[in-house]
């Protein structure tokens, strides 16, 4: 009913087209420090932005200990207002907290819990100053 194949497929098999080792892999532990290094980076920016040092040093510390190098700190204002740059680095510590805790990493996960509390009590605060 049908006719054999009689020529070679063009289509390879896993095992023919590539070698596993032809290509670097990474561990599960080293995708999740890249991850929680941005989710860190991230949060510098908009810390930097609000004008935090205190707290940008802490996180770029975390940043360099997860790189291994210091990270470039943010240059550019976006000029958003301070209520929209708090949710924002609100929810970027809560991504890093989810990401440390992942990962087992204390040291972020404590750092991004106090930042998630620090934006928190901002967010409140600015409520209570637009309230008549």
């Amino acid at each position: 009913m049908y006719e054999p194949i009689r020529a070679k497929s063009v289509h390879r098999t896993a095992d023919e087209s590539y070698d596993r080792l032809d290509f670097p892999h990474r561990s599960r532990e080293e995708e999740l420090d890249i991850q929680l290094a941005g989710h860190l980076a991230a949060l510098l920016a908009v810390t930097d932005e609000l004008g935090d040092h205190a707290a940008g040093e802490l996180i770029a510390r975390q940043v360099a200990r997860l790189r291994g190098t210091p990270p470039a700190r943010h240059a550019g204002l976006s000029g958003a207002p301070a209520g929209a740059l708090h949710r924002k680095a609100h929810a970027l510590a809560g991504r890093a907290l989810v990401v440390a805790a992942s990962r087992a990493d204390t040291t972020a996960a404590i750092l991004a819990a106090e930042r998630m509390d620090a934006h928190t009590a901002a967010l409140a605060g600015d409520s209570l100053v637009g309230a008549p």
